[in-house]
């Protein structure tokens, strides 16, 4: 792979091997007995897939520019769902929003602001400091250290690992390539191997239905998703499956807490933004540690 560099060769090998996917998931959800009832739902999640898919590969085709407009977008979608969740008030919701563009803006426009392939520590501190600024100026002494706290986890969940797409180049088209067939191994691994066993026992009990055979499914699947766009390497296969196994489980953590049980209810067959890249951003960020 090329780093930082985007060329059209890393979209043009994933370019098959997700209309293939489409096209055979396509067949098969066709295909399901109308008495089946996630029938309805697996229709909507590949519809979805279906429009999403070539969103993502056409904005990283287009360069650096592309990558950002898309990391932006996404950053601003899902501040919105979090903000939402955490409670946060307007200023924080504003510092999260400016956030979302201007931290892409930077590995775009200004390759000094970053450091190898991690934001700067300037950069950093200062995210910190902006952060904790709207309860300092309100005297908020009942709820300041709670938007705080919740503000920082915000920058680094979310803002902070969009900018891996424009950072990572061409090795952010197989990241999010692997994510998106690992989140569905792991569920044909779950149906197929968790019913009994060991194989059957939950990761945690923030997410009951993810379990060891999905952990197992989603590692077969990033495996041959990096392996098919020639970007396999155990460290950053390592990265993403652990991008997919945790991030599903940080963001129920999330959502546990705020007492919902989706980010959203825009997104057909999957609930908000949020739900759909939990994974990615926690795949983004281990991704751009260990290619550093």
């Amino acid at each position: 792979m090329s780093g930082a560099v985007f060329a059209g060769e890393a979209v043009g090998r994933a370019v098959p091997l997700v209309a293939g996917a489409l096209g055979a998931s396509g067949i098969a959800v066709a295909a399901l007995p109308s008495r089946l009832a996630m029938r309805a739902e697996l229709r909507k999640r590949w519809r979805t897939w279906a429009i999403a898919a070539p969103v993502f590969l056409g904005a990283l085709f287009l360069g650096a520019g592309g990558a950002f407009a898309l990391a932006a977008a996404l950053g601003a979608t899902a501040v919105s769902e979090y903000v939402r969740m955490a409670g946060l008030p307007r200023a924080e919701y504003a510092v999260l929003l400016v956030a979302a563009v201007v931290l892409p803006a930077l590995a775009w426009l200004v390759p000094a602001a970053v450091d190898g392939r991690a934001v700067d520590l300037r950069v950093v501190a200062l995210l910190l400091v902006v952060a904790a600024l709207p309860a300092l100026l309100a005297g908020d002494d009942e709820r300041g250290f709670t938007r705080c706290a919740r503000t920082v986890f915000a920058l680094l969940w979310i803002p902070l690992p969009l900018t891996g797409l424009v950072v990572l180049g061409d090795t952010a088209v197989a990241v999010g390539l692997a994510v998106a067939l690992g989140d569905v191994g792991a569920w044909c691994g779950g149906t197929a191997l968790g019913r009994s066993g060991v194989l059957a026992r939950s990761l945690s009990p923030l997410s009951p239905s993810k379990t060891w055979a999905g952990v197992l499914g989603a590692a077969r699947a990033t495996a041959v998703a990096l392996g098919a766009v020639g970007a396999f390497t155990p460290v950053l296969w390592a990265a993403v499956l652990t991008g997919c196994v945790l991030g599903d489980l940080l963001e129920s953590m999330v959502k546990r807490e705020a007492g919902v049980k989706d980010a959203g209810s825009w997104l057909p067959g999957f609930g908000g933004l949020l739900d759909r890249i939990d994974s990615l951003l926690l795949a983004l960020l281990l991704a751009m540690v260990v290619t550093a």
